[in-house]
C-alpha cells in the first residue's frame, strides 16, 4: 500500500470529508488542552515571556518534515503526489507579515481563533469577525490588485529544488535551525523573567 491514499483512490470524497472533520476536531481538542485558545499565552511569544508555541509549532514542523522525508525514503509516501499551492514570492511575503502584525495585534492566528471561538471567548469572535471583514476587503479590492496578487510566480517549487540540493541535507538544515530556535527561546524566557524580577 502507497500514499497519499486518496490519490490512490483508497477511498472516496465522502470519506475523506469524514477523515477530515475527525482529523480536525483532533487538532482543535489538543490545541485548547494545550493552552492554545488563549490569546495572552499566542501573544506572549512575541514578548518572550511564554514560547511554548513556537516550541510547539517548530516540533510539529520538523516532526513532518522527518516523518515524510522516511516514508518517502522507504517508498511508502509519493511526494510527487502531495499537493501545495505555488508561490508567489512577493504578494504572500506582504500577507505573511499583514497576518503577523494581525497575530501580535489581536493574539490570534485563524486556527487559534477557531479554537477559542468554540470555548466561547469574546475577544476571539471579535477577532474573527475582523478577519471576515478583512475577507471581504479584500473580495471588493481584488479587482485593483489582480496584477500584484500574481506577480513574482514561482510555480510549485521546493526548497530543495530552489537551491538545488538534496532534501536530507535541508532536513538536517531545519533540525539545526530548531535546536537553535529552542536554545534562543529558553534563553528569551530566561532573560524576560529575570528582567522582570528585577523590576
Amino acid at each position: 500500500m502507497t500514499s497519499p491514499f486518496f490519490k490512490f483512490g483508497y477511498f472516496n470524497d465522502e470519506v475523506s470529508l469524514i477523515v477530515a472533520f475527525i482529523l480536525g476536531l483532533a487538532f482543535g481538542f489538543l490545541f485548547e488542552r494545550g493552552g492554545f485558545g488563549s490569546g495572552r499565552m499566542l501573544a506572549a511569544q512575541f514578548y518572550f515571556t511564554d514560547m511554548r508555541v513556537f516550541k510547539v509549532m517548530f516540533t510539529a514542523i520538523t516532526t513532518a518534515m522527518i516523518g515524510l522525508f522516511y516514508l518517502s525514503w522507504i517508498g511508502f509516501l509519493d511526494l510527487s503526489l502531495v499537493y501545495f499551492g505555488e508561490t508567489f514570492l512577493l504578494p504572500q511575503v506582504i500577507g505573511g507579515l499583514i497576518l503577523g502584525i494581525g497575530f501580535v495585534v489581536g493574539g490570534y492566528c485563524p486556527g487559534t481563533s477557531s479554537v477559542a471561538i468554540a470555548t466561547g471567548k469574546i475577544d476571539a469572535i471579535v477577532y474573527a469577525f475582523g478577519g471576515l471583514f478583512g475577507i471581504f476587503v479584500f473580495g471588493e479590492a481584488f479587482p485593483y490588485i489582480t496584477e500584484f496578487f500574481y506577480s513574482t510566480p514561482m510555480g510549485q517549487i521546493t526548497l530543495p529544488e530552489l537551491f538545488g540540493i538534496d532534501h536530507g541535507i535541508i532536513l538536517l538544515a531545519v533540525i539545526f535551525l530548531a535546536i537553535a530556535g529552542f536554545t534562543a527561546a529558553d534563553w528569551g524566557e530566561k532573560f524576560m523573567a529575570s528582567k522582570k524580577e528585577g523590576k
